[in-house]
């Protein structure tokens, strides 16, 4: 397995990835009235917006190149100002759950996003889960969520450059909003 960046032509393989990890067709939503899960349409309109970073959008590929995994992290904003990223979605093929695919992505973006001096990483995700990557309850570091959702859902990952006055309110990226 290799983790890349995405490129053009990734983009359908991409919607797949996410429709069959979340239980879509990963088609194109036109197919006799089955529709993408919101994951595979979510990535699509976070490419169109200017929270869009692509050197955080990451694919696994197999041995033969078919992407078996994506991760994106886009830019949100705590207390207004651009510094942190919001990770998701996350999206492993099931033939390829449980095999590593998704900790190699979260390693990866995780460690691009401290080489390029993000200061944190804020995702809504599993408590069992995303734990083992540092990722704890966001409140602890002064950061609160943009809807109620509980503080074991809602976690942070402080990088290297984190520095303790960054605080206040999460927003991620437009797209967000819409779900």
């Amino acid at each position: 397995m290799l983790i890349r960046r995405e490129t053009p032509a990734d983009v359908d393989a991409i919607r797949a990835v996410h429709a069959a990890a979340f239980g879509g067709t990963g088609g194109d939503g036109n197919d006799g009235g089955q529709s993408l899960p919101v994951e595979a349409t979510l990535v699509d309109a976070l490419r169109a917006d200017e929270g869009w970073l692509p050197a955080y959008s990451l694919v696994a590929v197999d041995s033969d190149g078919q992407v078996v995994g994506h991760v994106v992290a886009t830019r949100g904003r705590v207390g207004g100002e651009p510094v942190a990223l919001g990770l998701g979605p996350l999206g492993v093929l099931p033939e390829w759950q449980r095999r590593g695919v998704g900790s190699a992505l979260v390693h990866a973006v995780l460690g691009a996003a401290d080489a390029r001096d993000e200061p944190l990483v804020v995702l809504l995700g599993h408590p069992e889960y995303y734990p083992r990557f540092g990722f704890g309850p966001a409140v602890e570091v002064g950061v609160t969520p943009p809807q109620p959702w509980g503080p074991q859902y809602f976690m942070a990952r402080p990088l290297t450059a984190w520095r303790g006055s960054v605080r206040g309110e999460f927003r991620y990226a437009r797209p967000f909003d819409d779900l």
